[in-house]
């Protein structure tokens, strides 16, 4: 995104929604096969789902819709609901406070409809976070070889 506003270009959720989710599905997809030769748990600040889910708005073709059936993840996703006393907005996170909600509702939504268990973080410091993170890997066996070890 930084790059994007730096170039004054308009595949910005604000802007231009559909362009920015074809252009984060790039993102993802790229960002996926570079985890693929990597040991390790590896994390995903933001997915193919996400982007999927940002263009069902808009209409995604039937091309897009699979995307989310053939480039998998591990099963289980960390979803962190918007927590009003810590939510800013700022140049790069200019959705307001209705807007952050429905995204986290649609991606709430988006996940199971492809078969991903979310796990929600609960509105706790972030060691409680770490902790319960950890706590849900140590159940989960490393899956060598796909993404989502």
């Amino acid at each position: 995104m930084q790059a994007e506003i730096a170039a004054g270009g308009s595949a910005l959720p604000w802007v231009d929604l559909e362009a920015f989710a074809r252009r984060a599905i790039e993102l993802a997809l790229d960002d996926r096969e570079r985890a693929g030769d990597w040991a390790g748990w590896v994390f995903f600040d933001r997915s193919l789902i996400d982007a999927v889910a940002a263009l069902d708005p808009v209409g995604a073709d039937a091309s897009i819709g699979r995307l989310p059936i053939t480039h998998r993840y591990h099963p289980a996703v960390f979803l962190t609901p918007p927590w009003p006393e810590i939510y800013e907005t700022d140049a790069e996170r200019k959705l307001g406070w209705d807007e952050a909600v429905a995204e986290y509702d649609r991606l709430a939504q988006a996940y199971p409809k492809f078969g991903y268990r979310i796990v929600v973080l609960p509105r706790a410091s972030v060691e409680q976070r770490a902790d319960l993170v950890l706590a849900e890997l140590a159940n989960c066996p490393q899956q060598v070889g796909s993404i989502g070890r």
